[in-house]
C-alpha cells in the first residue's frame, strides 16, 4: 500500500507519503518549540519521524521537499538533518536527505546580517551548496536571478537543467509505472521571483504539486499545497485548463493551503462574514473533488464562535465553512482538522492508505486497536493501457 501521513504540528506543514515500494517523501518539516512538553498536544516530530525510521531500518528519506521558507515549514529543521554543505551540521543522529526540493526562491533570498543563523539561511546555504556539487536537488522554477547566481559559480545557464523542474512538467525522481507515484508541478512560475526575492513573496513562489498514486488500474491524486493565495490558483487553474491537463485539478485528497486561510479563497478583504466566497477559478478546483474526497486543514483546533469568526490569522472558520460546502457538492467524505483528530487534547497524525480497494482513512480508537474505512471513489481515474 501507499500512505500519507499529515502531523498534528499546530499552524504549520509536516506530512509524509511513504510509498508501497519503501520510498519516501517528507513534505515540510516543523517541530514546535513546545512539541517536548508532554502536557502540549502537539506532536513531537523529532522522535516521531525517527522511531519511523528506525523500524524501518532507514536513516534517510529519498526526498525531503520544502515548499517554502516559513518558520512554520521548515523550524528545527536544521538541527534534525544531516547537511552537507557544513560539519557542524553533520553529527550522529541526523536524518540524511538524498534528493533536496525546494522552489528557486530559497536560493534566492536574500538576508541581512542579523538573520544570518536564522534557518532559511542555512537551508539557503545547504540547496546552494547542492546546487554547486551538481547532485541531491531539485530546483523549481529557473528565474534570470537563478542564472545570475549560478555564473557567480562559473556555472553555465544551462549546466544544471537536469537540476530544473518547470511548471507544468513531471519531476523526473518518480516514475507512475515503477514506484506508483509521480509529481506534477503546477507552481511556482518564474513570474513569481521576476522582481526579486523577498520573505513577501514567499508563499506566491511555493511549490504545489497535483501528487498522483496509482494502485492496480486506478489512480488517485493528492492536491498539496504549502502556502498559497488565491491569485496563484487562478493562474493554476487557467494554466491547467487551458492545456487541457484538467484531469490535474481533481483530487482525492486535498490539503488546504495556509492553514484554512481564506486569502487561498478570495483577495484580501473579502473573508465573508459567515462564509468566504471563493473566486471563480478556485470554485472551479474546489469543484473537482472526486466523490468520497477528503480535505485536510494542517492547523490549530477551528473554534466556531464569535471570536473565531473576528480572527485576523488563520485558521479562519469562514474558510472551512466554504470547504465544507464544496466538500458536499462532490460527495467527499470529510473535512479533518490535524490538532482535532482523534480529540484536541492528545491530537495523533492522520494515516491515509492507498490498496487495491481504494482511499481509507485509519482512524485511531481509544483502544488502540485501528480501523480503516475505505473508498472506491467513483471517478478515480483508469490508466490507460
Amino acid at each position: 500500500m501507499h500512505k500519507i501521513n499529515f502531523y498534528p504540528v499546530n499552524n504549520g506543514d509536516s506530512s509524509q507519503i511513504i510509498l508501497d515500494n519503501g520510498k519516501r517523501i517528507l513534505l515540510d518539516y516543523r517541530q514546535h518549540p513546545s512539541a517536548t512538553d508532554s502536557s502540549r498536544p502537539e506532536i513531537d516530530l523529532s522522535a516521531t519521524l525517527k522511531s519511523d525510521l528506525k523500524m524501518a531500518n532507514r536513516d534517510n528519506f529519498d526526498v525531503v521537499a520544502f515548499t517554502h521558507a516559513d518558520n512554520d515549514h521548515i523550524e528545527g529543521s536544521t538541527e534534525f538533518f544531516y547537511l552537507e554543505h557544513a560539519e557542524k551540521y553533520q553529527d550522529k543522529g541526523r536524518i540524511k536527505i538524498d534528493e533536496l526540493w525546494v522552489p528557486a526562491a530559497i536560493l534566492l533570498e536574500s538576508a541581512s546580517n542579523d538573520e544570518q543563523s536564522e534557518e532559511f539561511v542555512i537551508l539557503r546555504s545547504e540547496a546552494r551548496h547542492r546546487l554547486k556539487d551538481g547532485k541531491g536537488i531539485k530546483i523549481f522554477s529557473k528565474p534570470q536571478d537563478l542564472i545570475d547566481l549560478m555564473k557567480t559559480y562559473d556555472i553555465g545557464p544551462n549546466d544544471r537543467d537536469y537540476l530544473i523542474v518547470d511548471a507544468g512538467t513531471i519531476v523526473d525522481t518518480f516514475d507512475l509505472d515503477e514506484d506508483g507515484v509521480e509529481f506534477f508541478c503546477h507552481s511556482p512560475y518564474i513570474k513569481h521571483c521576476d522582481d526579486g526575492v523577498t520573505k513577501e513573496i514567499r508563499n506566491s513562489a511555493a511549490l504545489i504539486f497535483n501528487v498522483r498514486f496509482k494502485y492496480s488500474s486506478l489512480v488517485y491524486d493528492m492536491f498539496a499545497v504549502g502556502d498559497s493565495t488565491c491569485e496563484v490558483l487562478a493562474d493554476i487553474v487557467n494554466i491547467t485548463e487551458f492545456h487541457n491537463r484538467n484531469d490535474r485539478l481533481e483530487w482525492n485528497l486535498f490539503s488546504t493551503p495556509h492553514h484554512c486561510s481564506y486569502l487561498s479563497l478570495a483577495p484580501s478583504g473579502e473573508k465573508g462574514n459567515k462564509k468566504t466566497t471563493p473566486i471563480d477559478e478556485v470554485q472551479r478546483l474546489l469543484n473537482s473533488g472526486r466523490k468520497n474526497s477528503y480535505i485536510v486543514s494542517s492547523s490549530k483546533p477551528i473554534n466556531n464562535d464569535d471570536e473565531a469568526y473576528a480572527q485576523i490569522q488563520p485558521p479562519h472558520v469562514q474558510a472551512k465553512n466554504t470547504y465544507l460546502d464544496y466538500l458536499a457538492n462532490v460527495g467527499g467524505r470529510k473535512f479533518m482538522v490535524t490538532m482535532e483528530e482523534p480529540n484536541r487534547i492528545n491530537p495523533k497524525p492522520l494515516k491515509f492508505e492507498i490498496t487495491a480497494g481504494g482511499l481509507s482513512l485509519a482512524k485511531a480508537v481509544v483502544s488502540g486497536v485501528s480501523t480503516a474505512a475505505a473508498i472506491a471513489p467513483a471517478r478515480a481515474g483508469v490508466i490507460d493501457e
